[in-house]
Formats: C-alpha cells, sequence, structure tokens
C-alpha cells in the first residue's frame, strides 16, 4: 500500500527531471547556434581543387559552391592558386559578366594565397585576372547576409513629432468712431433730462441689532425661570 501511494511522487519527479533537462538541453543548443552565428569563418574557394579553370567550363562550378554555404559579415574567402598561371580580381557586376580585367575595384591579387575578408553584406565578384579563364566560368559570386542581429540590438527610434504650425493671429477691427452729436437748433423742442440720484436703503445700525438681541435673550430666560418656579410650587 504504501508502495502504491509513492509511485504517483515518484511519477512526478522524474517528470520534472525530464522537464529539466530538456530546458537545459534546448537553452545549450541556443547557445551552440548564438556562437556559430558570432564567430568568423574561412572557406576556400573550390575546395581542395582550388581557384583554377573549372574541369567543366560550361558550369559555374564556383557560383554552385557558393550556394552550399552561408556567407556573413567578418567572414573570409581564401583563393589558393598558381602564382604563375592565375590572379583574382574583385570587379563589379558588369565586368563580372563581361569578363573586364582591366579595371578592378582593388589591386589584383597575385600572391597565390589570397585571404579576402567581407566587410559589408550584399554581392562580392570576383573573376580570374586572366581574361581566357574567366570566360571559361572561373569567377565567382557570394551574396553576404545581412547583420540582423544588430537590427535587434538597436533601439527603435520613434519619429519625432512634427511641430503644429502657429495659429494665425487675428486683428480686431478698429471700434467705430462716435459720430458727434448733431447741434441742438434754437427751436428745438428735445426735453433735457434731469440726472435721477439712486434709491439709497437704510440699513440698521450694529448696537440696535445689538440690544435687540440681549433683550430677547433676557426675556426668554425670565419666561423659563418663572415657569420652572410654577412647576415646583403647583
Amino acid at each position: 500500500m504504501l508502495a502504491f501511494s509513492i509511485r504517483p511522487y515518484i511519477a512526478m519527479a522524474s517528470s520534472k527531471c525530464d522537464q529539466k533537462r530538456v530546458l537545459v538541453l534546448l537553452g545549450f543548443f541556443c547557445m551552440m547556434i548564438l556562437f556559430q552565428e558570432t564567430i568568423a569563418m574561412e572557406f576556400q574557394v573550390g575546395g581542395k581543387n582550388g581557384w583554377s579553370v573549372p574541369s567543366d567550363p560550361t558550369v559555374q562550378s564556383y557560383n554552385q559552391w557558393a550556394e552550399k554555404s552561408r556567407f556573413q559579415i567578418g567572414d573570409s574567402l581564401l583563393f589558393v592558386y598558381s602564382l604563375e598561371k592565375d590572379s583574382v580580381l574583385q570587379v563589379t557586376k558588369d565586368d563580372y559578366s563581361n569578363c573586364n580585367t582591366g579595371s578592378p575595384i582593388a589591386p589584383p591579387f597575385k600572391d597565390g594565397h589570397t585571404s579576402f575578408k567581407f566587410n559589408h553584406s550584399g554581392p562580392y565578384y570576383f573573376i580570374s585576372g586572366v581574361k581566357e579563364n574567366c570566360q571559361k566560368n572561373e569567377k565567382l559570386l557570394v551574396i553576404v547576409m545581412a547583420d540582423r542581429t544588430a537590427k535587434l540590438a538597436a533601439p527603435l527610434a520613434s519619429p519625432p513629432l512634427a511641430a503644429s504650425p502657429p495659429a494665425p493671429a487675428t486683428t480686431s477691427p478698429p471700434p467705430l468712431a462716435a459720430s458727434p452729436p448733431a447741434p441742438a437748433g434754437p427751436n428745438s423742442s428735445a426735453p433735457i433730462l434731469s440726472p435721477t440720484m439712486a434709491p439709497t436703503t437704510e440699513t440698521e445700525s450694529p448696537n440696535k441689532n445689538v440690544a435687540s438681541f440681549l433683550a430677547e435673550t433676557f426675556l426668554g430666560l425670565a419666561g423659563a425661570i418663572g415657569s420652572s418656579i410654577l412647576f415646583l410650587i403647583f
């Protein structure tokens, strides 16, 4: 009976332990993802074959290789090639399409072991310094992803409130000038109004009011005392 009553508690304890383990594993997994997002990586272009003319010149093998990876700001490309036979150029989109080797964005890379670091998001275009090699699809297009973590961390700035325009000032029209009274003629029969005095109200003096109040109070007390005496006698 005792073992049967303890079973639910054992099950609850085991379930809580499993929940804690799941939460710990999820937290560890999230930390690994964040660590992978922040660490910079180096990608060797073309893998073990390096930077050279593709075995099938009709296929854009380097772009297919780039599509399998995710490039972020801070990552770098490693070009491994022969010093005597090849080089690397960073070019614009038009020069990439036309294999124009005459106007690269940066000086040509010719050291045979070139490391190029991405410092911003967007497309990067690379071609071989040998025009014939570029025409055989020795060129690379890389798309670097935008840094979303910085956008999430940045506080949202509220737009400034537009100042309300001041209310237009209103000007009151000037007062009309009073017209002068017409002069009275010699035969004018207009009645002459005499000024009237404002009615005055008589107010009682404070001494009279106090005297009447004292008299009424004295009479009231005398009546109360007299009534009490009569009540006691009779």
